[in-house]
């Protein structure tokens, strides 16, 4: 009877040691020339298929951004101001910052929040300026 309770308590530690890495999807990576190829293909921005956030300070933001971006929200409020994308939860939605790891906070904070398609960009506002692609500031 001791070996029964005891292999059962051994399936039951794998099955949470293991459930929690296999039961949340972590977030897509996208390269900035897979951002600009998607982003060119679209005849008008709001067109682009996706929602496209910048998760770097505002003082970061106005000095410039990449073309087509629909909010700027601080990472460390994606949580309480997600509901400003009026997004469902299956739409695409593309985050950035400058090296990629505070969009990657974001990206698994909306992710934690139900959205299941969302891309955090591979080297973000770095990757975008060393592939000279064009940078829009604020007006």
């Amino acid at each position: 009877m001791k070996r029964i309770s005891l292999s059962g308590f051994l399936i039951l530690l794998f099955f949470l040691a293991w459930a929690p890495n296999h039961t949340q999807a972590e977030p897509y990576l996208l390269t900035v020339q897979q951002l600009k190829a998607s982003m060119d293909k679209a005849h008008q921005p709001s067109q682009k298929g996706f929602i496209l956030i910048d998760v770097r300070s505002p003082e970061e933001h106005q000095g410039g951004f990449i073309p087509g971006t629909d909010f700027n929200i601080d990472f460390r409020e994606i949580q309480n101001r997600h509901q400003e994308l009026r997004a469902e939860l299956d739409n695409h939605v593309v985050v950035y910052c400058q090296s990629g790891h505070r969009s990657n906070i974001a990206a698994e904070t909306l992710m934690s929040l139900g959205y299941k398609n969302v891309y955090n960009v591979e080297g973000s506002m770095n990757a975008w300026e060393e592939a000279r692609f064009p940078i829009e500031n604020p007006r």
